[in-house]
């Protein structure tokens, strides 16, 4: 059986992380699903998010496997929720998870639920209770793993996109213990 851990980005990761969110844009635009498909995430988010330490990278048998960014603090694209509301209201104290994807190498093995439990748990080492993630509503991939992971949903949110316009996306929390 292969180790299987979340750690922290580094620079070094930063061509692997590229590459596995290619992927994962293209395998968005395979299924028709209109996210990720403007530039974004662009490589210079995903740079400043090494740089500020909020990526990490699931390793699998020495190889990255999968990557997300774990934001700390408030979310300006969570101050407005519609057709719901967050538990603890638009200033509660959270951690967000966004930018997740899997290699293609590794797509299909479950490992996605590795990471985000990994992020929960990261989350609670770093003193938050409340967990924050958001997807495309035609993503139903990403909203079974969420919901298999205990979020529950708490209502749409808008994401400002490239063109001025606001995409929305299913908003969902978790409260630890």
């Amino acid at each position: 059986m292969a180790a299987t851990y979340l750690r922290q980005a580094t620079n070094q990761d930063l061509s692997e992380i590229k590459k596995i969110i290619d992927e994962a844009k293209a395998y968005l635009k395979k299924q028709g699903i209109d996210q990720w498909q403007d530039g974004y995430p662009a490589y210079e988010d995903l740079e400043t998010d090494v740089n500020n330490g909020i990526t990490y990278v699931l390793i699998v048998d020495g190889k990255i496997a999968g990557t997300a960014a774990l934001h700390q603090g408030l979310d300006v694209n969570y101050l407005n929720i519609h057709d719901g509301e967050w538990v603890n209201g638009v200033h509660g104290r959270y951690t967000a998870i966004h930018r997740i994807a899997m290699s293609s190498e590794f797509r299909g093995q479950h490992l996605s639920d590795k990471m985000i439990s990994g992020l929960i748990t990261i989350s609670g080492v770093l003193g938050y209770k409340d967990i924050r993630i958001d997807t495309h509503p035609d993503n139903l991939g990403m909203q079974h793993v969420i919901t298999t992971n205990g979020f529950t949903k708490r209502g749409v949110i808008y994401m400002a996109e490239n063109d001025g316009e606001a995409s929305p996306r299913y908003a969902y929390q978790l409260v630890i213990g």
